[in-house]
């Protein structure tokens, strides 16, 4: 389940710079991990690239310019892109001559701008520089044609903190085109960054960093507008909050269960060991090991025989929702370590095909010293990541059903045993009896979100571009569902570790939580405590949601 979160020698090189000691990333388009993307692009370590990559992105844009230098027939270099690929742009009879460059820069200048159009919010900044740790990555995989500055100045960006205003909405996920065109638009001088907290203006940020501007070419506009990086920025986002929730739901599950007094039946290895389903045992395991050295596992004349099903069957929602976070990780980590370029420029490319066909012989291409193809594709599809992140999605809207209904018991005497809405036996106000709408409210929420989007959509682009994943929504949907769920288990431990203290108070004064469950009622008590008396709880909420998403479960 972790393993794209480990750190090992096969991951980017680890390096120290400067005085201070600061790490420096090392990308080569291959071994970016999701926890070294995100120490970069919280700023928490510098990025430098392999030169071996830089090698291999100069060829491939020698591969681009002896295309362009033929006038022959390449998407986005000499034709226009989407339904404009039948417009040429210009016609260069085996030479790049100052009208052949001149033409190709203004239309990937007039690229750049025409395709920065993006609607909504801007985005966060630490996953504006999420996105391009993931497009510098992907460039480094030598295949997008881009001249190497742009790779150095992705880099730039990153180390000296400027960071284009990037808008959060406006893809239909096939690559974020209208939104990471922002990018090129600061790199060439126009536009707006974040500088040092401050909004300066793309020129303002280059020359505040000594960075000449961007004069683009070739396939660069390409290059940097046609990616899905701003949406994989929310789903590496997405996946890492649903990863905390797969490691928090142990803990909190069994904290309910002894405020419940209820069952281990449910989660013992000869009950799972009957449904060899895959991840049920380990799932189970986790469970039982929260829970290790409880009184749940002594014999207690007043607990029931069995338990409501939120209690029984949250082992299975555990155990689908790490599977599919796992699976999502292991998506992710192909996503961001391979192209998503159209066409794809490959250097020394595989000749399967191209004696047989003058279709696919046209793809090729030797120049001086390179050689080549430059083949269209659908590699910009994303897919795979919008079916895993809305799998995700609806598995964790399952752990959330599970928790409001187990939190509904807990306020109800007649499955507790205990006060009815947990109240002090002293409180003659509401206590719990209202705070049920919002965990509701929240799960509520979340059953909307984790509906598909992925089919959604109509034909645009002349009708050219007829089909979609909506994978930025997505991604979205499943980090609103994470954040929904760490504030629902925030209610579920409010009522738990109520339900804890009126058992000692009223059943059992000696009655002993496990070690894991214990430390995080303690550590929960210090931010919250118990509900003597009707009060606001609004604050209690964050605390205890706060506590949830930082505590070392």
């Amino acid at each position: 389940m972790k393993k794209l979160w480990k750190m090992t020698a096969l991951c980017a090189a680890l390096t120290l710079a400067g005085a201070a000691g600061a790490e420096t990333i090392t990308l080569n388009g291959k071994n970016l991990t999701m926890e070294n993307a995100w120490a970069i692009a919280s700023g928490k370590a510098d990025v430098a690239i392999a030169p071996e990559a830089m090698n291999l992105l100069e060829k491939s844009h020698e591969l681009v310019m002896a295309a362009a230098a033929k006038g022959q027939a390449v998407y986005g270099l000499t034709v226009g892109v989407g339904l404009n690929k039948d417009h040429k742009l210009f016609t260069a009879d085996g030479k790049l001559t100052p009208e052949v460059v001149a033409a190709s820069r203004a239309f990937n200048y007039n690229a750049l701008r025409s395709h920065s159009a993006g609607v909504g919010e801007m985005m966060p900044e630490n996953l504006a520089r999420l996105s391009m740790v993931i497009r510098l990555n992907t460039l480094l995989d030598g295949k997008s044609g881009a001249q190497a500055r742009v790779a150095t100045l992705y880099k730039d960006f990153l180390n000296k903190g400027i960071t284009p205003l990037i808008p959060s909405e406006g893809s239909i996920g096939e690559a974020d085109i209208l939104l990471a065109s922002h990018v090129g638009a600061v790199m060439i001088g126009e536009w707006k960054a974040s500088m040092k907290g401050k909004v300066v203006t793309g020129a303002e940020a280059l020359k505040a960093a000594g960075i000449e501007p961007l004069v683009p070419e070739g396939k660069d506009a390409l290059a940097i507008l046609s990616n899905n990086s701003v949406a994989m920025a929310y789903a590496v986002d997405a996946a890492r909050s649903a990863q905390r929730i797969c490691d928090v739901t142990p803990t909190i599950y069994g904290l309910s269960l002894e405020g419940l007094n209820g069952n281990v039946a449910p989660i013992l290895p000869q009950t799972i060991g009957a449904r060899p389903f895959p991840g049920l045992a380990d799932a189970a395991k986790d469970m039982r090991d929260a829970i290790q050295g409880s009184y749940l596992w002594s014999t207690d004349a007043s607990r029931p025989l069995q338990d409501p099903l939120s209690y029984r069957v949250t082992v299975y929602g555990l155990a689908e929702a790490k599977r599919a976070v796992k699976d999502l990780e292991e998506v992710i980590e192909v996503q961001i370590n391979s192209t998503d370029d159209n066409p794809a420029t490959i250097l020394n490319a595989d000749e399967a095909y191209r004696n047989e066909s003058s279709q696919v012989a046209n793809y090729f291409i030797e120049g001086k010293g390179v050689k080549g193809a430059i083949i269209p594709s659908g590699n910009f599809n994303p897919l795979p990541v919008a079916l895993a992140v809305q799998r995700a999605s609806l598995a964790l809207a399952h752990l959330s059903h599970y928790s409001v209904q187990r939190t509904v018991h807990l306020s109800y005497d007649q499955f507790t045993g205990l006060t009815r809405f947990l109240s002090d036996p002293d409180n003659k106000g509401h206590a719990f009896g209202a705070i049920q709408k919002a965990f509701m409210g929240l799960h509520v929420d979340n059953m909307a979100l984790a509906q598909p989007v992925s089919l959604y959509g109509m034909p645009v682009a002349g009708e050219i571009e007829d089909t979609m994943t909506n994978i930025l929504q997505a991604s979205k949907h499943l980090l609103t569902i994470d954040e929904n769920l760490f504030q629902i288990y925030s209610l579920e431990t409010l009522h738990a570790a109520q339900a804890v203290d009126l058992r000692r108070m009223l059943k059992n004064k000696d009655l002993k939580l496990s070690t894991k469950t214990d430390a995080f009622y303690q550590a929960y008590r210090a931010k919250v405590p118990y509900v003597k008396n009707d009060r606001i709880f609004t604050d209690d909420i964050k605390a205890g949601t706060d506590l949830i998403k930082n505590y070392k479960f």
